[in-house]
C-alpha cells in the first residue's frame, strides 16, 4: 500500500499526537497521506486512489466512519484509542509493526455484513438506512413497556414486552447486544441476532437467525391499547418513528464493509484477551 487516508477522533487523539506520528512514519517511507480531523466525515472527500483508510479512535469512531467510507469500497483499519475495541484491531504500542505490514501488503480483508432497515412504502414516512452494528427499536416518550411483535420470513415468531429490541449483526454482537445479555457471534458469520432490552418476563432469550432471514418488527398494542410509539436507530443514529401497528423490515444488506485484518490471532483468541482471561 502506498496511499493512505486518516480519520482521527479529536476527543480520543488529544492534540492529534498519534495522527502526527502515523503521518510522519508513512511520509518518511515515501507514502502519500491525507488526514481528516474534523467531526464531519464525508466520503466524497476521500481521494479515489486511496488504498487504506486508517480510523483513529474506538469502535464507535470506526462504525461512524464506515457509513461514509462504504460507497468508496476502500478497506479500513481501526487504531484503538478507546477502552475495549473489538473492531479497532491495532493498539498504539504496535503501530509501527502494523504500518509496516500495510506497506508490505501483509494483510487480509474481512467482509463484514450490514443490515438494511426499511419502513413500508405506504407508511407515513417511507425510509431506508443501513447499520454495521445494529438496528435498535426502543420506546418513545414515557417510561413504560412496549409490545414488540416479531415476524421472520413473513411468519409470526414471538412478542416481546420490553423496553426495546436489538437486531444485531455479528459485528454488532459485541456491542449493545452484549450489554443487553445477547450472545457473541463470530464476525465472519452470516447471522442476525434478536435481543430484547429489559424484557418483562423471566424466560426470554435472544434468538440467532440465518443471515438470509428477513425480520419484521411491529409495534403492538399496549396494556390499555394506547397509540404506542417507538424510535428506530441505525448504529445509534438516523432515527425515525413508528406508531401503533407500524413495522420496520430488517434484512441483510447487499453491500458490506471491508475491514483490514493484520493479526494472525483468530476471533476466539482476541475474544479471550478482551475478556481478560
Amino acid at each position: 500500500m502506498d496511499k493512505f487516508y486518516i480519520i482521527a477522533n479529536a476527543q480520543k487523539d488529544k492534540n492529534f499526537r498519534v495522527t502526527e506520528e502515523i503521518e510522519t512514519y508513512l511520509m518518511q517511507r515515501g507514502k502519500s497521506v491525507k488526514t481528516e480531523t474534523s467531526e464531519i466525515i464525508r466520503g466524497e472527500d476521500i481521494p479515489k486512489d486511496t488504498e487504506c483508510v486508517l480510523v483513529l479512535g474506538g469502535d464507535g469512531t470506526l462504525i461512524r466512519a464506515a457509513h461514509e467510507v462504504l460507497p468508496t469500497k476502500i478497506p479500513m483499519l481501526g487504531v484503538n484509542l478507546g477502552t475495549l475495541g473489538y473492531l479497532a484491531e491495532v493498539e498504539t504500542a504496535h503501530l509501527a509493526c502494523a504500518l509496516d505490514k500495510l506497506i508490505q501488503d501483509e494483510y487480509t480483508i474481512e467482509e463484514r455484513m450490514m443490515l438494511k432497515g426499511t419502513t413500508p412504502p405506504h407508511s407515513k414516512s417511507a425510509l431506508e438506512s443501513l447499520a454495521l452494528n445494529d438496528v435498535v427499536i426502543t420506546r418513545s416518550g414515557p417510561l413504560r413497556i412496549v409490545n414488540y411483535k416479531i415476524y421472520v420470513n413473513g411468519k409470526y415468531l414471538h412478542s416481546y414486552k420490553a423496553d426495546g429490541i436489538i437486531v444485531a449483526t455479528p459485528t454488532g454482537s459485541t456491542g449493545y447486544n452484549l450489554s443487553a445479555g445477547g450472545p457473541i457471534v463470530k464476525p465472519s458469520a452470516s447471522s442476525i441476532v434478536i435481543t430484547p432490552i429489559c424484557p418483562h418476563t423471566l424466560n426470554t432469550r435472544s434468538i440467532v437467525l440465518d443471515g438470509t432471514d428477513h425480520v419484521m418488527v411491529e409495534i403492538g398494542p399496549g396494556r390499555d391499547c394506547d397509540n404506542e410509539k417507538a424510535d428506530v436507530f441505525f448504529d445509534g443514529d438516523s432515527a425515525f418513528s413508528l406508531n401503533l401497528n407500524e413495522k420496520v423490515h430488517i434484512c441483510k444488506a447487499e453491500t458490506s464493509v471491508k475491514i483490514i485484518k493484520l493479526s494472525d490471532l483468530n476471533f476466539l483468541e482476541v475474544l479471550r484477551r478482551k475478556l481478560g482471561e
